[in-house]
């Protein structure tokens, strides 16, 4: 959760400034006056923030409207490696969690042809998430493109207008997912999973 605050902007609802007489004034009024004596009546009379709530409240707060999560599957194991299984537990988990919908991504740079196992692998892409408690989301196959994941994922994210990505570190250390390309083909926060 401390990884989603620091993505997720405080809303400025949240804070409320008001400015001191002193402060608005023109500059010939500041004449003469020290930076120690602004300092004092500024925490007299300056500028103050308030912060109604703690940063993982916050955090809590942000993850509440997600509502459309995504998780891409980009490894070949037939029975889903053991991030993406990790993956599939947490989206599923948020997803229940804040009453999100999940779409699931599965990318190769092969055709399904190639790939024997491909209908194993997507009935254990379906019994994982309905061990989580989801039996109905939306799937996707990108398949055989000859594209980085890292682009069909920012560009079904972009299509589908999703609030979150949820993706193992498993594969960018595996090379499928770019992590340099994360923040410029994601438009939406990825919650990285630690292996």
């Amino acid at each position: 959760m401390a990884f989603a605050s620091s993505l997720l902007p405080a809303p400025v609802s949240r804070v409320r400034a008001s400015t001191a007489p002193e402060l608005a004034a023109s500059p010939p009024a500041w004449k003469g006056v020290s930076l120690a004596a602004a300092r004092r009546r500024g925490s007299r009379h300056g500028v103050r923030a308030e912060v109604n709530e703690s940063g993982s409240t916050l955090a809590v707060d942000a993850l509440s409207q997600v509502k459309h999560v995504l998780l891409p599957v980009t490894d070949r194991n037939p029975y889903l490696s053991e991030g993406t299984r990790q993956a599939a537990a947490t989206t599923a988990s948020l997803a229940k969690k804040y009453g999100a919908d999940i779409t699931v991504v599965v990318i190769d740079d092969k055709p399904k042809e190639s790939f024997p196992e491909h209908d194993t692998q997507m009935s254990s892409i379906r019994w994982h998430l309905s061990e989580g408690g989801f039996t109905e989301f939306g799937l996707m196959e990108r398949l055989g493109e000859g594209r980085k994941p890292t682009a069909i994922i920012g560009e079904v994210a972009d299509e589908l207008e999703l609030d979150l990505v949820v993706l193992s570190m498993e594969a960018i250390h595996s090379k499928h997912v770019d992590g340099n390309l994360l923040a410029e083909f994601i438009p939406c926060p990825v919650l990285l999973l630690p292996l």
